[in-house]
């Protein structure tokens, strides 16, 4: 079948509506009838080739929600019309160390993302979440127990979410804990939400005074401007865990310094260029550590999905039509959202 969706045929091309084919369920398949679907900043470095292995044509979208239309006769864990998510992988190879252990996002062999990796299906290469429509295995759909009114805003904690979840549960951020999570943006404002919730004492680190009172609202426990020398110093040796949310290039050792003893730094965000290196002395007097996280395994990210929903968790959204998503980009770039767009797929038909 096609369906409507929002793609584009070359990196120096507007995103812009265009129809896709989509497969038939297979045996172990579930079609689903996409409803909502955010906008990721890693759409955007896709579809204009910034990261130089984009397959055209290129249909972004990542963090999918939608409605069960039919499933395979081998489908156990779905049914039609279930509430269900889409995130950033639709495969894998089931049989590395990773996959047996639940962490499919480090495959050995590399996870098939649910787009710009190649796979059998037309047109040679996997084809995402801006789309009337997506067919995905069963064991790389998630089950969405959130309110229905609510479901916009679910659809960034398939991407966002996990990505910030994962590395909290990790670290083992909890009660007891003093953990910060640095930068207030789509990853950044689910970070402060996630480990609040958690019960750690959260501070948000920000350059802009201005998001004092924004961080308060999700959660913080304090705010930090990070250029504020004498706010940075009160907190030296004093954190558990910080999470880097900023896709900038930063210096580092500044949130190193505030770590205590085998505090760790991991970060999240993925810079176009490299981060200063750090100094080692920050690092090896205090067993210090600097570390990585990537989004998040099918088990975490139920897991995510079900405790947000007994939360009352959900991203903070602007909501825009098909026909705005290079204005929704234009704004991304400038910081210009609180803190996430998000298709409402209705209107690709239009």
């Amino acid at each position: 079948m096609t369906v409507h969706a929002l793609g584009t045929p070359a990196a120096d091309q507007p995103v812009a509506a265009m129809t896709i084919p989509r497969r038939g369920p297979g045996a172990r398949d579930v079609a689903i009838r996409i409803l909502y679907c955010g906008v990721c900043h890693s759409d955007l470095h896709t579809a204009r080739n910034e990261w130089a292995n984009t397959i055209y044509p290129c249909v972004p979208g990542h963090e999918i929600v939608g409605e069960v239309t039919a499933v395979g006769s081998d489908v156990t864990k779905h049914k039609a019309g279930d509430i269900v998510g889409v995130g950033c992988m639709v495969d894998s190879c089931r049989t590395c160390s990773a996959c047996h252990d639940g962490l499919e996002q480090f495959c050995e062999t590399g996870m098939v993302q649910t787009y710009n990796s190649p796979c059998a299906d037309a047109p040679g290469h996997t084809m995402g979440g801006y789309s009337e429509a997506i067919v995905v295995d069963q064991d790389f759909v998630l089950k969405v127990s959130h309110p229905r009114e609510q479901l916009a805003a679910v659809a960034p904690l398939l991407c966002a979410g996990i990505t910030t979840w994962s590395p909290l549960r990790h670290w083992n951020v909890g009660p007891g804990k003093k953990v910060g999570i640095v930068g207030i943006g789509g990853l950044g404002h689910m970070g402060i939400k996630l480990a609040s919730a958690l019960g750690a004492e959260t501070y948000a680190f920000t350059t802009s005074p201005s998001k004092r009172d924004a961080a308060l609202a999700l959660g913080a426990t304090g705010v930090i401007v990070s250029r504020n020398a004498e706010e940075m110093a009160a907190h030296a040796g004093s954190f558990d865990f910080i999470l880097d949310t900023v896709a900038a290039s930063h210096d580092l050792d500044a949130y190193v310094t505030l770590l205590k003893r085998d505090g760790t730094l991991c970060l999240v965000g993925a810079p176009e260029e490299p981060h200063p290196s750090p100094t080692v002395f920050n690092l090896i007097f205090g067993r210090r550590s600097i570390a990585g996280s990537l989004i998040g395994g099918i088990a975490e990210t139920q897991e995510m999905l079900d405790f947000c929903a007994e939360k009352g968790i959900v991203s903070d959204i602007e909501m825009i039509a098909g026909t705005d998503i290079e204005t929704a980009y234009a704004r991304m770039l400038k910081g210009d959202v609180r803190y996430r767009f998000v298709i409402d797929i209705a209107t690709l038909a239009a």
